[in-house]
């Protein structure tokens, strides 16, 4: 399978791995006939994205799909956060061969749950997907 330089880049030096103590919200994520298990911890500030991490069990793809959505977050509103796509994550990878296209959509999905959570967590309703 052919990946991008971006791709290899992200899974082998991947950016913000790991968890956040005290997160504001997390969303866990997983894909049952892939066995890909995504989970996204956030810390927010008056609205604000101040920092992302990730833990991924999965395969390359996943795990750059995971670093780069966390790159992509950071310092957005939760909206803008919302809005990030699993498409605009793949570019941002200089795409994904179509085979592995879910593991973008498992990062867009991590999200809006970790939004959620917190949102929950603050007494407001969760937002639609």
């Amino acid at each position: 399978m052919d990946y991008s330089k971006k791709v290899m880049d992200h899974f082998m030096n991947p950016r913000n791995m790991g968890s956040i103590e005290n997160s504001d919200g997390i969303g866990e994520v997983g894909n049952a006939k892939c066995g890909d298990i995504m989970k996204i911890y956030l810390k927010i500030d008056t609205g604000v994205i101040v920092g992302a991490k990730f833990r991924t069990f999965g395969c390359g793809a996943a795990v750059a799909s995971s670093s780069m959505a966390t790159e992509l977050i950071k310092g957005k509103t939760l909206k803008e956060a919302w809005a990030l796509s699993n498409r605009a994550v793949a570019e941002a990878l200089d795409g994904l061969p179509p085979i592995k296209m879910h593991c973008s959509m498992l990062a867009e999905e991590a999200i809006h749950e970790a939004i959620n959570d917190y949102r929950r967590k603050q007494g407001l309703e969760p937002w639609d997907e």
